[in-house]
């Protein structure tokens, strides 16, 4: 009983919400429901993927994680699942109302879970141009993320000491 109590609730919590909502904030909401399913049938599908490739590799192909070209498959597949898993993270946050629009610091986050996926996967003769090109990206994001995440620190700190 206490569950319908609290989906009630809920329910009409979101419904006062839409209801305060202007015309392009309902748009928005809408959009952020239907590229949360998406992407949450997205990372269904990767997941089955990955888990049918480690299975045949572990049954059928002898499971060597040493092997370069296993490591790279298997954990390039499940830093993809990570990218869109952290995607949907964002979505539904804007989907909740917890954010106004995606924020910059996950877009961020989420190219450095991306550049790390490939420097997983890259193939051991690469180019030092293309590491380094690489090595710079992800320096540059990473800060632009700390850059990003000192100013909300500051932030919160000055509306701390601000109410007392």
């Amino acid at each position: 009983m206490n569950n319908n109590n609290q989906t009630g609730t809920a329910l009409e919590r979101f419904r006062r919400e839409l209801s305060a909502m202007t015309f392009y904030e309902r748009f928005e909401q809408i959009v952020a429901l239907i590229l949360s399913a998406v992407i949450a049938a997205i990372i269904v599908v990767l997941l089955f993927q990955l888990i049918q490739i480690v299975f045949t590799l572990l049954i059928i192909d002898a499971f060597n994680p040493l092997d370069h070209k296993v490591f790279q498959t298997v954990f390039g597949m499940i830093m993809t699942l990570l990218i869109a898993m952290e995607f949907k993270h964002s979505i539904v946050r804007v989907a909740l109302r917890r954010d106004s629009i995606i924020q910059v610091k996950t877009v961020i986050l989420i190219g450095l879970i991306a550049l790390s996926r490939k420097f997983v996967i890259l193939d051991p003769d690469v180019s030092p141009a293309k590491v380094a090109a690489l090595a710079g990206a992800t320096l540059a994001l990473g800060l632009t993320y700390w850059l990003l995440r000192e100013r909300d620190d500051r932030s919160a700190k000055d509306a701390l000491h601000g109410r007392e």
